[in-house]
This record gives structure tokens, C-alpha cells and sequence, in this order.
């Protein structure tokens, strides 16, 4: 098994006509994941890589089974964009797109509220279930199927901690880059939900950061409801206080979401931390024995 996506996933990309948009549908096509349209208003008619082009998601869905959106719509228009592929009833919706106003996300999330729909991102890798489907920007090559779940706020780290997965000869059942903005569509409590729920998740990795109270949140529901074994990573240690590290949620304020406060509280929830990210094989190896 796996989460959000698997060999049944069909995609529109929003955005297919763009540089990005088409370089990276290339690479999930190379993957094996069926990307079966694309949209980019006023380009109705057109084909890149042999997929046709539709003026909106609704159009594109009359036309083809679709059940999942992934979005590289520039940031002006992004949110619009989710919205339109929730309306369609689009199930998994993942956007790529970095740098949303927050006011436009306060929008999305009013808007997704209550709706059978998982937003994955924004500013995100995207998701991929190895083996299966890839729905996002992330190297497939260095992924194997197997039992672990990954779920991370960086997306580089995401990749270091699955090579080391690989190289440890574990392999993943899903890994899923939430987005390091300061409002995103899934959570680590809604991602840890499905990976409970999943028989082939195993145990964890989750890869939180500085800034926001995500991981304190993910503590709690770990030590009340998850039956499976985490390992934690927290990147940031030697951030100064006020001053934003890469992604727009990575931020200390007021000496809070500090990386020695999260993982005090990780571990206070028996929750096993790994000082160096270089152990992270090691220990999820340790985890599955």
C-alpha cells in the first residue's frame, strides 16, 4: 500500500506549458506516473509530451478520469488554482508553487475546509510512493519501496534522509514534502494520520524546523494515538532568533519554535530525536527490527 497517490493516480498539471511545468511532468512520466492532461488557460488545443492542453481543470476532467492535481501556477495565480482544482473535485491536490501571500492561503484553507480534498504544499517537493507514482519534483532514481514513511517541512533534507534510507536498504512507502510556508494543506498530524492507517508503513521519519508549533503538535497526537515507531530530525540548531532560514515558516519569534524547545518536546513525548542527520538510516534500521 501507500498514501494519497499509487499506480492508479491520474494527473492534470496546472501550469504544463511552462518551462517547470513541463520539464518536471516529463520526469514523473519517466517515473511511471500517468499524467493524463494539462491546463494553462488560453492554450486549449496545444500537447506537450504528447498530453493535451485544456483552458481549466473542469474541461480537462470531462475529458479524462482525473483524481489528482499538481500545480506550477506562478504565485500570483496559484491559489486560484487550488481552489480550481478542489472545485473540481480533485481529491490530492499538490502544489509546487513557492511564495503565496499568506492572505491567499488564509483563502485556500477557508475554502478547502470540510471538502474531501488533501492539499499538499505549497512552497513543496511534492509526494512520491516509490515504485508506484511520483507527483512532484523530487529524484526518483534515489527511491526503493519498502516501509518506511517520510514526512518533512525541507525538501532538500527529504532527499539526504531517503538516500540513507536506500543506502540502509530500506526502502519508503511514501515520502511526502508538506512546504515550509507558514499556512499549508497538510499538517504532520494529517500525513501521520494516513501513515497509521497504512499496514505498509512500518515506522516514521519525520523531518521537522524551526519556527511555527507543527512538530509540538505532532508530539502529542504520537504519544495519544500513533502505534509506530518515529524518528525525529529538527533542522535550524543554530538559527538566530528573528531572522527567517529559507523557507517563509522558519522563523523564531519571540524565543519560540526554537529547535532546542521542539526537541525537548519530541523526546518528553518518547519520541526518539536524532542529533545528527547523518544517523537517520541508522536509526530508522534500528526501528523496523
Amino acid at each position: 500500500m501507500s498514501i494519497l497517490i499509487d499506480e492508479n493516480t491520474r494527473v492534470v498539471v496546472q501550469g504544463l506549458t511552462g518551462k517547470e511545468g513541463s520539464f518536471h511532468a516529463r520526469q514523473c512520466m519517466v517515473y511511471g506516473t500517468r499524467i493524463v492532461a494539462g491546463v494553462t488557460p488560453g492554450k486549449k488545443g496545444q500537447e506537450v509530451d504528447g498530453v493535451t492542453v485544456y483552458n481549466t481543470v473542469r474541461e480537462a476532467c470531462r475529458a479524462h478520469a482525473i483524481n489528482t492535481s499538481l500545480i506550477f501556477v506562478p504565485a500570483s495565480f496559484a491559489a486560484d488554482a487550488i481552489v480550481e482544482a478542489a472545485d473540481a473535485g480533485l481529491k490530492v491536490v499538490v502544489c509546487i508553487t513557492e511564495g503565496i501571500p499568506v492572505l491567499d492561503m488564509v483563502r485556500v484553507l477557508r475554502y478547502l475546509d470540510g471538502k474531501d480534498c488533501h492539499l499538499i504544499g505549497p512552497n513543496c517537493p511534492g509526494l512520491i510512493s516509490p515504485g508506484k507514482c511520483k507527483v512532484g519534483i523530487m529524484p526518483g532514481p534515489i527511491h526503493r519501496p519498502g516501509p518506511i514513511g517520510v514526512v518533512s517541512r525541507s525538501g532538500t533534507l527529504t532527499y539526504e534522509v531517503v538516500d540513507q534510507l536506500t543506502k540502509a536498504g530500506l526502502g519508503q512507502s511514501t515520502c511526502v514534502g508538506i512546504g515550509g510556508d507558514p499556512l499549508i494543506g497538510s499538517t504532520f498530524v494529517d500525513i501521520l494520520k494516513l501513515f497509521a492507517a497504512d499496514d505498509d508503513t512500518g515506522a516514521v521519519v519525520m523531518i521537522g524546523e524551526i519556527g511555527g508549533t507543527a512538530e509540538e503538535e505532532a508530539a502529542r497526537y504520537i504519544k495519544e494515538s500513533f502505534p509506530k515507531p518515529v524518528i525525529s530530525y529538527i533542522a535550524g540548531r543554530t538559527a538566530p532568533p528573528g531572522k527567517r532560514m529559507g523557507h517563509a515558516g522558519a522563523i523564531i519569534s519571540g524565543g519560540q519554535g526554537t529547535a532546542a524547545q521542539k526537541m525537548e518536546t519530541l523526546r518528553q513525548h518518547g519520541i526518539h530525536v536524532v542529533e545528527n542527520i547523518g544517523e537517520i538510516g541508522m536509526e530508522a534500521l534500528n526501528a523496523i527490527r
